[in-house]
């Protein structure tokens, strides 16, 4: 019966303690929600103009690229069209990577990668000076065109070491 009281006290301390707070609760139930409701709206229209924003950015950035393109040298006849300029620059990119071949054949393959990088730079409107510098220079050269082309569009995969066959 002892226990009993004591649960029966219990019950009516929380009872006390906890009514006033879910009366309170019911009767801001309504401003509770109208905040969550108003602040979730408020987040997705930052996020929609957020993308709208990063949208505008990208198109920003494809009119600067396309500014830069010269359209007269595009209709020239002796023109090499850009996707085999692009097409050239991939097989030679691989085959500077490659292994055991003279320096003459390395020197030969890095002066044809460097002419495909400066006809694809002048398609694109691409300020380059690989023809003016050597050594290290032109190395930074090279990797700073390389990023300018990459930027308007014009694609070079990394090139990755030859992996040894293996027999399964």
């Amino acid at each position: 019966m002892e226990i009993l009281r004591l649960l029966l006290l219990a019950v009516a301390l929380a009872a006390v303690v906890f009514v006033p707070v879910l009366i309170a609760l019911v009767i801001c139930a309504d401003e509770v929600v109208d905040r969550l409701t108003c602040r979730y709206g408020e987040w997705r229209q930052r996020r929609r103009e957020r993308r709208l924003i990063a949208r505008l950015n990208e198109a920003a950035d494809a009119v600067a690229v396309a500014d830069r393109i010269d359209l007269g040298a595009l209709d020239r006849l002796d023109r090499r069209p850009l996707e085999q300029i692009a097409a050239d620059l991939r097989c030679l990119r691989r085959d500077r990577a490659g292994g055991s071949r003279p320096a003459v054949w390395h020197s030969e393959v890095l002066d044809a990668y460097d002419d495909r990088l400066r006809l694809a730079c002048r398609a694109l409107g691409i300020t380059e000076h690989l023809a003016e510098l050597t050594g290290l220079d032109r190395q930074i050269e090279r990797v700073r065109v390389e990023a300018e082309l990459d930027a308007a569009g014009l694609l070079l995969p990394a090139t990755r070491p030859e992996q040894p066959e293996r027999n399964h």
